[in-house]
């Protein structure tokens, strides 16, 4: 289907790629509460099966599963295609308009999106032929919500949102009271996702680089910001090549004015990173996408040192386990994750993605140990 840096506000991914994909993103902190099981038809169901998986099914109220991690489910139209229709955004700001001018019965809701990110990823095929897709998504302790949307006109998916982003500038009065209600929270965060998979096997996910340039494409192509580029690809691509394509429509604005790269992955076995130097879209085939430019010329190698670490580690693992199963990716996850470097930030959530049957194993807060499974269904 087509259709001013300051050090604590970068977050870091890696991602590494085979001829299938896996896709790994991971944030800070370290959590042993259990998973709360629910009797309201409500809410989110969880059981285990046996592979002692702990199968979560969204609904449509916003479920804790544990203290910084929470769930919800879409269904319907929440007016994406109308925002691509009147030209998209070049801000985050402006998505905020949209949606209270849409959506929201006029709402004023300020300025509802924070910061960004940092991240690593990861994509190799399983002994069983089954692409994989691996991603860590590092930062300070966050609220995390996985959203699985159902659009009328779109791809099915799961996607992650850092709630802080959307919450961290907003007080009290009618806009705090307004994010105390499910709907708004919901709608909020299906225009903020960091990276997701969709029911046609495609994985996205955004990892930040440390560089004091910006992405403001100006042509006369409509305008869309970082993670409303994430929502268009998990609605609208089934393919690399369709989310690149779609890509190329569009004048990308970096979310917060800061740099960033996609790391794209589908069930057929490609994987890209989509980078943007001196406003112009590089793709370069890859196994492992980190937080420094790839794409050849004048930025190439630009990000931290540690991303460079991190960035050889998996091509390491890669290289001596060409084929990885479920498990294999996420301990390839681990050995990136942030409790190995002594950071501030730590892996907020790793998430093991089955491209070829819309599986989602998500590990919070680095304890990898316990997973929180999503089978993602039309």
């Amino acid at each position: 289907m087509n259709s001013s840096y300051t050090p604590k506000s970068w977050i870091f991914c890696v991602s590494f790629f085979l001829s299938i994909a896996i896709l790994l993103t991971g944030c800070s902190g370290r959590s042993e509460d259990p998973m709360k099981d629910s009797e309201n038809s409500s809410t989110a169901q969880i059981i285990s099966d046996t592979e002692e998986l702990n199968l979560v099914s969204p609904t449509s109220e916003i479920v804790e599963l544990e203290d910084g991690f929470s769930t919800v489910r879409y269904d319907g139209d929440y007016g994406f295609d109308g925002f691509l229709a009147q030209g998209g955004a070049s801000s985050d700001g402006e998505v905020i308009e949209y949606l209270a001018s849409n959506l929201l019965s006029d709402l004023n809701l300020g300025d509802l999106l924070g910061g960004l990110f940092g991240c690593s990823t990861i994509a190799v095929q399983s002994p069983e032929g089954n692409a994989l897709f691996g991603r860590n998504f590092d930062w300070e302790n966050c609220a995390a919500m996985v959203v699985e949307s159902h659009p009328e006109n779109g791809y099915a998916s799961l996607s992650t949102v850092n709630m802080d982003f959307i919450t961290q500038n907003v007080g009290g009065g009618m806009v705090g009271m307004a994010l105390n209600m499910d709907a708004v929270k919901t709608l909020a965060a299906l225009y903020a996702p960091l990276d997701g998979m969709n029911e046609a096997g495609l994985a996205v996910s955004v990892n930040m680089i440390q560089d004091r340039s910006t992405i403001e494409q100006d042509t006369d192509k409509p305008d869309i910001t970082t993670t409303t580029a994430i929502r268009l690809l998990l609605d609208h691509a089934g393919s690399v090549d369709e989310a690149l394509e779609l890509l190329e429509q569009y004048d990308l604005h970096g979310s917060m004015g800061m740099m960033i790269h996609f790391a794209i992955a589908d069930s057929a076995g490609r994987s890209v990173a989509v980078e943007y130097v001196n406003q112009e879209m590089a793709v370069t085939e890859t196994p492992v996408l980190t937080n420094f430019y790839l794409a050849e010329g004048e930025k190439q190698g630009i990000g931290t040192q540690q991303s460079h670490e991190r960035y050889d580690i998996l091509l390491d693992q890669l290289e001596e386990t060409p084929r990885m199963g479920m498990e294999d990716v996420r301990d390839a996850l681990d050995s990136v994750s942030k409790d190995n470097f002594g950071e501030f930030e730590s892996t907020e959530w790793s998430i093991v993605m089955n491209l070829s049957d819309g599986e989602a194993r998500y590990y919070h807060r680095e304890n990898y140990s316990q997973n929180y499974t999503f089978r993602l269904e039309a």
